[in-house]
């Protein structure tokens, strides 16, 4: 049985997108993690070292988003999915990107991906 250490909201500017003037002007993106994780031995220890710094976790999050562009929102979320399973104690992360300025020509509030990935 695994726990979870949620970061919700990670926000950046990144120039992703297939659009010349996404890449160009670029717009802000969110992103959501959710790490299953033991934090059995932590809780015990009381020690940061015997668990996931969620610090670390959301700048490495941070630095994927207003990182190298990609055309695809399913690129970022892999890309933050690598990332995240790099920590060592991550067994499975859900990772969720947000694009709510997302050129579509209707009325929307959110362009979302998700994807679980697992070690």
């Amino acid at each position: 049985m695994s726990d979870q250490i949620v970061i919700s909201g990670i926000r950046g500017i990144g120039h992703h997108g297939v659009f010349e003037h996404e890449r160009a002007d670029g717009q802000e993106f969110a992103v959501d993690v959710c790490l299953d994780v033991s934090t059995t031995t932590a809780a015990g220890t009381d020690d940061l070292a015997d668990t996931v710094h969620y610090g670390l976790v959301a700048n490495a999050v941070h630095a994927i988003i207003v990182g190298e562009p990609v055309d695809l929102i399913e690129t970022l979320a892999e890309r933050v999915a690598d990332a995240c399973l790099a920590f060592p104690g991550v067994s499975r992360v859900a990772v969720t990107v947000h694009k709510p300025h997302a050129p579509i020509e209707v009325p929307f509030d959110d362009v979302e991906i998700r994807i679980v990935r697992s070690r």
